[in-house]
């Protein structure tokens, strides 16, 4: 029996930045924030997943319970745990120290010091929907000082496919 032996590799296979950013964008689909899906995912140097995240309410607070808000008095601004520093804390103490994060939406002036605290060198995003306010400008005035570098990715696909049937 002969087995049929490729002469050489796939050409469409995604590269590393996709990989990553699609799975940030898959960690967004667990937020249930009814506006906004973040999410948020570490690699290493070596290409190595070191934890991911998404938008919503710390552990043991109800996304049942507390509002989700955008305006008047009780607002999910004072409850949501943004997708970057869940990121960071879902780590649970291991070294992000030269670690790449990829994150759709821009982060955040609070992001950014826990970024920059983090030992985190490197922010790749796919949108600034927020470049003009004045913590997203903050934001990037820290990063830029503590050296870590803003990679706004550009990709070459639309949209990558997961299918659950083989």
């Amino acid at each position: 029996m002969s087995v049929d032996i490729p002469t050489s590799k796939r050409t469409d296979y995604i590269s590393w930045d996709e990989y990553f950013m699609g799975v940030a964008i898959l960690a967004s689909k667990r937020s249930k924030d009814p506006n906004t899906q973040v999410g948020a995912c570490i690699v290493d140097q070596n290409n190595i997943i070191l934890s991911t995240g998404y938008n919503g309410f710390p552990y043991g607070c109800s996304d049942d319970v507390y509002s989700w808000s955008r305006t008047g008095e009780d607002t999910k601004y004072s409850y949501v745990v943004h997708a970057e520093l869940n990121a960071i804390l879902n780590a649970r103490g291991k070294n992000l120290s030269g670690a790449k994060i990829y994150v759709d939406l821009f982060p955040c002036n609070e992001c950014a010091k826990a970024i920059i605290q983090s030992g985190i060198k490197e922010v790749i995003y796919l949108y600034d929907k927020y470049a003009t306010e004045k913590s997203t400008i903050a934001s990037k005035k820290m990063l830029a000082s503590a050296g870590v570098k803003m990679t706004m990715l550009k990709v070459s696909r639309k949209n990558i496919e997961i299918n659950f049937e083989h």
